[in-house]
């Protein structure tokens, strides 16, 4: 399996696992989604608009690659969050839908990018500023790295009214190995 077809998998295990997140937050009345939980982003819609903001601030460097991803042309219309807390969405239902936008985004990103793209270097500046210059095909690894950590933290806020997400293991999307082919 080469790279690409690894960051396919992890695209289609994101968007799985937030259809899940969201069809459950969308039964939890308004007050309780953003109750402090004492969690990193003290609520669940708080954690929810933070991995939502981090995709958006890495697709946006994303979108500024030489290759000019058509794929992220949204993403290049739409303002930079300005802080990694920030509520961009209050209400679940417009976070609901634009994380739908993001996920299929992300999946046309993935579709889009090459082998080759990802064994050359990304040069990025993070939110103090300061430039990186890193494998481009670890930089993907983190980004997909960074929303399954915290979709575990959604979780476990979840469990703490709870709630339960039922299986959340990649490996449910892992496709069988036919050994006789």
């Amino acid at each position: 399996m080469n790279q690409k077809q690894n960051y396919l998998l992890m695209a289609e295990y994101n968007s799985w696992m937030n259809e899940k997140i969201y069809s459950i937050c969308k039964q939890i009345p308004h007050e309780k989604l953003h109750q402090n939980l004492e969690a990193f982003f003290l609520s669940i819609i708080g954690t929810l608009n933070h991995i939502l903001i981090a995709d958006i601030i890495w697709l946006k460097r994303f979108s500024d690659h030489p290759k000019n991803y058509s794929s992220l042309d949204y993403i290049r219309s739409i303002k930079k969050p300005h802080s990694l807390n920030q509520i961009i969405y209050d209400r679940i239902e417009d976070l609901t839908l634009e994380r739908e936008k993001i996920d299929q985004i992300i999946k046309d990103f993935i579709l889009e990018i090459t082998e080759e793209d990802l064994e050359n270097s990304f040069s990025f500046n993070n939110m103090k500023g300061e430039h990186f210059n890193k494998k481009f095909s670890y930089i993907i690894l983190h980004f997909f790295n960074h929303q399954t950590h915290h979709r575990g933290q959604v979780s476990t806020l979840l469990s703490q009214l709870n709630l339960e997400l039922g299986i959340t293991d990649l490996l449910v999307l892992i496709p069988s190995f036919d050994l006789t082919s």
